[in-house]
Parts: structure tokens; C-alpha cells; sequence
């Protein structure tokens, strides 16, 4: 399970950590790793997500773009 698929699914839904951290099952100071993780490195999450585009689109996979890191 990625940290940047928790995160994301936590900013879309307007989660709180707790409420997280139920979801998917996991402790609460693993979803304040996840957190810190993401909104600290937006840089290298945005660059892993363009290049798993660009490998699916490779593969003739269409994929719908988003600006969200």
C-alpha cells in the first residue's frame, strides 16, 4: 500500500487521521508517518506518479491526467 494513495484518499474524502487510520486498518501513528511523508516530499510523489503515466501509456493503457500529486 502506497503512503501517497492513504493520503490521497484522506485529502479527497476530508478525513481526519483518526478517522484514517479506521479505514484502512491502521495504527494512528502510521497515518501521521503517511502525512508527513507526503506534504514533505510533493516533489517526488508528483514525479513517481508521471512516470507510472508515462509507463501505462507505453503499454497503450489510456490514462486521464490530474494535477494532484
Amino acid at each position: 500500500m502506497l503512503a501517497s494513495t492513504i493520503w490521497r484518499d484522506m485529502t479527497a474524502n476530508q478525513m481526519s487521521p483518526e478517522q484514517a487510520a479506521e479505514n484502512w486498518d491502521l495504527p494512528l501513528y502510521a497515518i501521521y508517518e503517511v502525512i508527513d511523508y507526503c506534504e514533505n516530499n510533493q516533489e517526488f510523489l508528483k514525479l513517481e506518479a508521471d512516470e507510472e503515466r508515462y509507463r501505462l501509456e507505453v503499454k497503450g493503457v489510456k490514462v486521464e491526467s490530474t494535477n494532484a500529486a
